[in-house]
C-alpha cells in the first residue's frame, strides 16, 4: 500500500468507499452466517420436537388403545364448506346468507364461519355477490 500522505484526496476518497464496502459486505456476510445457524437450530427443534410428540402420541394410545389423531381433518373440513357452498350456489342461482345457512343446516353441514368462507370465495373469485347478503356462482 502505498504511502497516505502522498495520496490525492480523490484517491483517498475512492480507497475510503472501497474499504466501506468490504466492511458492508463483511457484516453481510456475518448476518448470513448467523441466519443460517439460526434456521439450522430451528430445524433442530423442530425435528426433536416432532419426536417428542411422537413419542407422547404413541404413550397415549397405548394406555386409551385408540389411534392418536393427527389434527389434518380441519383444513380438509374447510374445503369441504367451499365446495358444498359452491355446489349449492351453482344449482340455486343467487341466494342470500340465510338461505345458504339453511341449505348447509338441511344437508346437516356445520358452517359456524359462513361469512368467513363467502368472503374467500368471494376474493377467490369463485362466487360473486350482486347485492348486500346475497350470493351467486361467478
Amino acid at each position: 500500500m502505498s504511502d497516505i500522505a502522498n495520496l490525492s484526496a480523490e484517491e483517498l476518497f475512492e480507497l475510503a468507499k472501497k474499504k466501506q464496502a468490504e466492511e458492508i459486505e463483511q457484516k453481510r456476510e456475518a448476518a448470513k452466517a448467523e441466519i443460517e445457524a439460526l434456521r439450522q437450530k430451528r430445524r433442530d427443534l423442530v425435528a426433536q420436537h416432532k419426536k417428542d410428540l411422537a413419542k407422547i402420541d404413541s404413550e397415549l394410545s397405548s394406555l386409551t388403545g385408540r389411534k392418536a389423531s393427527k389434527g389434518g381433518s380441519r383444513a380438509s373440513h374447510g374445503s369441504n364448506i367451499s365446495n358444498i357452498v359452491l355446489e349449492i350456489l351453482g344449482s340455486g342461482g343467487q341466494m342470500t346468507t340465510k338461505d345458504l345457512q339453511a341449505a348447509l343446516d338441511n344437508r346437516g353441514v356445520p358452517a359456524p364461519n359462513l361469512a368467513q368462507t363467502l368472503a374467500y370465495l368471494k376474493k377467490k373469485g369463485s362466487i360473486s355477490s350482486p347485492a348486500r347478503s346475497v350470493y351467486q356462482a361467478a
